[in-house]
């Protein structure tokens, strides 16, 4: 991060709303071609803080292994080489054809198993009795970290989630999509309303964007969001009185070769428009922290209604809702805390310390670190400390027992102003 990108994120933050999510007044989706001269400066100040999709092409993607293993010379899916690589796998998969609550139900299946019916389905006219089936949230990279699939791109190197889950050996939000024409994803935004990229190894996809508030316009009497946002039933005033006040979403069509960023809190549904393999991820950084702590918030307010009428006779009434709102969302208040603590650490570690030779070559959060920068490390610094502040202030984390959590809540905010003070001088 250079001095100019730095002023202006302070300037920025300082000027709007904490969990600002900003606001899109056009159409036009920007695609970027020319990775010469677009640094991560520039992605930092014209798409990170200012929440706004963009469309990186083909050139982007051009060295990564999987385009060039995983795809036949006619641009399709080599599922030869697939099954050679990856055939005893067991992988999730969702049915398209089936909705259960507001997704598709999923089951765990062979990877050969599923290849085998893609090809059969391909051969009937994509169609099955089984239905259409779509190989989702695989994580990959974690199951065959030998395998040479891809390199994230630097402009989407500040990952907190990844570098957390990471540490902590638990889980990470990295992922490869595979499925035939015709499948696709129900309305949404993504886990914790994170960014994500999505880049296409092979195929074509369809996204329908909304940006944030525009999902409101959008919801039933109950308060419940369409399944399909092209389901006729939608102009239907008596169930979806407010869909007439909704603008149209931004489409995007996505090409093979092409990565496409999606902004925190961006509502969207896709499709594949043909046989598609994509290499997907979700993160959060210093931009987009303070969104994640506001859905948190909502969350959790959102357990507190629902069990209410137990408020009085359960004694560990404000436990019981963080251990449902972990079981909803994957993440209670004591570990945001932590999130934020190794975040935090990794940071100051960096700046007391800085990073030799060996660690630097390494593909390690740290390295990533200290590539970005010390100006980066301090923004990210000060993001945190203004999430941890509200944290710390907020009655419901008070009211659970903190005595586990080292360093105390406290010591860790004098620390983390103390490392930017020194950072800055």
């Amino acid at each position: 991060m250079d001095r100019a990108t730095f002023a202006c994120s302070t300037a920025f933050f300082h000027d709007y709303s904490s969990s600002s999510q900003g606001t899109f007044s056009t159409g036009h989706v920007d695609f970027i071609d020319k990775i010469e001269s677009f640094t991560y400066s520039d992605f930092f100040r014209d798409y990170l803080i200012p929440n706004q999709p963009c469309v990186f092409s083909e050139k982007f993607t051009d060295g990564w292994g999987s385009r060039r293993n995983w795809v036949t010379w006619g641009g399709k899916p080599d599922f030869d080489h697939l099954l050679q690589e990856f055939g005893e796998a067991i992988v999730p998969v969702a049915n398209c054809d089936v909705k259960e609550y507001n997704s598709n139900p999923k089951e765990q299946l062979p990877f050969k198993e599923y290849i085998s019916y893609w090809k059969e389905y391909i051969k009937n006219g994509y169609r099955s009795s089984r239905g259409c089936l779509y190989l989702k949230d695989w994580h990959l990279s974690r199951a065959f970290p030998e395998q040479d699939v891809y390199t994230t791109p630097v402009y989407f190197s500040s990952d907190w989630l990844n570098e957390y889950w990471d540490a902590i050996a638990v889980d990470d939000y990295r992922f490869v999509y595979m499925g035939p024409k015709g499948s696709w994803t129900p309305f949404h935004a993504d886990v914790f309303r994170s960014y994500s990229w999505s880049a296409n190894i092979c195929g074509r996809k369809k996204w329908l964007l909304y940006p944030p508030g525009q999902e409101d316009y959008l919801k039933d009497c109950h308060g419940n969001l369409p399944f399909d946002v092209t389901a006729p039933g939608l102009q239907d005033r008596s169930v979806y009185p407010r869909y007439n006040q909704s603008q149209p979403p931004v489409e995007i069509v996505q090409e093979a070769g092409e990565i496409v960023f999606i902004p925190s809190g961006w509502h969207h549904q896709v499709y594949n428009l043909e046989d598609t393999i994509s290499i997907n991820h979700n993160w959060v950084n210093g931009c987009n922290v303070a969104i994640m702590w506001c859905f948190l918030q909502d969350e959790l307010a959102a357990v507190q209604r629902e069990i209410n009428e137990w408020k009085d006779p359960m004694d560990d009434w404000h436990l019981q809702c963080q251990l449902i709102m972990k079981s909803c969302t994957g993440i209670d208040y004591k570990e945001f805390y932590n999130f934020l603590k190794v975040i935090a650490e990794n940071r100051i570690s960096i700046l007391e310390n800085g990073l030799d030779d060996e660690a630097s070559a390494k593909n390690t959060p740290k390295a990533a670190i200290s590539t970005l920068g010390m100006l980066h490390a301090v923004f990210d610094l000060k993001r945190t400390v203004k999430v941890l502040t509200s944290l710390s202030a907020n009655e419901d984390f008070k009211k659970l027992d903190l005595t586990s959590l080292s360093p105390p809540p406290e010591a860790l905010l004098h620390h983390l102003k103390a490392a930017i003070d020194t950072a800055l001088l």
